[in-house]
């Protein structure tokens, strides 16, 4: 019988109400782990225990405000009076802002900062101890493609980048302790709150340029988080998965060979309409004789 992969391992994963948060939950205790869901609302994150249960796991739910840095004491504490060990922490949590530098107010800059990049640092200090004193771990920080390469939206932005570099200096400060620190950067991942309250044409536009033309499933990100938190991962440290289908890779390129055959096929006078470049003309039959 095939040993899971995470079996006898305890897990935190933050942001556990739903989307990404729930994905992670749900195979990890498939895997065997004893997952612990802590949210700063209780009400779906029981609802999605209750329904991890139903499946055979072992799930627990706690309140955290993932800003609080009392909160992560008190979680942390918890954890360590009642399940005696922890070895994954999953940083999950995120909000999304979507203005650029002019119109992002500090209230804003600060909310996204707070949760998105305060929240993980708060929970890595909090949770290393413990993770030590279990023989060690992983921690596995849910950041983006828009901390690889140029986005809109800039306190998410802001966010994301900072989140992948203090990922590398966790993975630096904790190796002596045992504990592996890695970045997971997926694209736009479809049924989560952030990719729900995104503006129109938003997700449609995203698939356009993934080149396999949908948004990710939570479930296709949930497989790359789980392998970093499984000791599958044990020589990586410091590093990023990117979950993008070749986003960041090759998109423009393909996008770019779609529009040059959309383009190529368009009439001569809409392709300069579209484009505002005067299309050469086609050699004569004279011409290429001469040639």
């Amino acid at each position: 019988m095939r040993r899971r992969r995470l079996e006898g391992k305890v897990a935190l994963i933050t942001g556990g109400s739903g989307g990404q948060g729930t994905a992670d939950a749900q195979l990890f205790a498939a895997e065997g782990a004893t997952v612990i869901l802590a949210d700063i609302v209780l009400g779906p994150a029981t609802a999605v225990a209750k329904e991890t249960e139903r499946g055979g796991g072992r799930v627990a739910v706690l309140e955290l405000d993932v800003t609080s840095e009392s909160g992560w004491t008190r979680v942390v504490a918890r954890i360590r009076r009642t399940f005696g060990a922890l070895h994954v922490l999953v940083n999950n949590a995120g909000v999304v802002s979507r203005s650029g530098i002019m119109d992002t107010s500090r209230s804003d800059w600060s909310r996204v900062l707070d949760v998105n990049l305060t929240g993980p640092l708060l929970g890595m200090r909090a949770c290393a101890p413990l993770m030590r004193d279990s023989g060690g771990g992983s921690i596995v920080n849910i950041s983006s493609t828009a901390g690889l390469v140029g986005h809109s939206g800039v306190a998410y932005v802001g966010s994301k980048w900072g989140l992948r570099g203090i990922t590398k200096t966790a993975a630096l400060e904790f190796l002596d302790w045992g504990i592996r620190a890695n970045s997971v950067h997926p694209s736009q991942v479809s049924d989560t709150r952030i990719t729900d309250g995104a503006p129109p044409g938003h997700p449609e536009a995203n698939a356009r340029v993934i080149p396999y033309g949908r948004l990710a499933r939570p479930d296709e990100v949930a497989q790359a988080v789980l392998f970093l938190a499984s000791d599958e991962s044990s020589y990586i440290t410091g590093s990023e998965i990117v979950v993008d289908c070749g986003y960041t890779s090759f998109a423009l390129s393909r996008l770019r060979r779609t529009l040059q055959a959309e383009y190529a096929a368009a009439p001569v006078g809409a392709r300069e309409l579209r484009t505002g470049v005067k299309p050469k003309p086609a050699p004569s039959k004279a011409r290429r004789s001469a040639q």
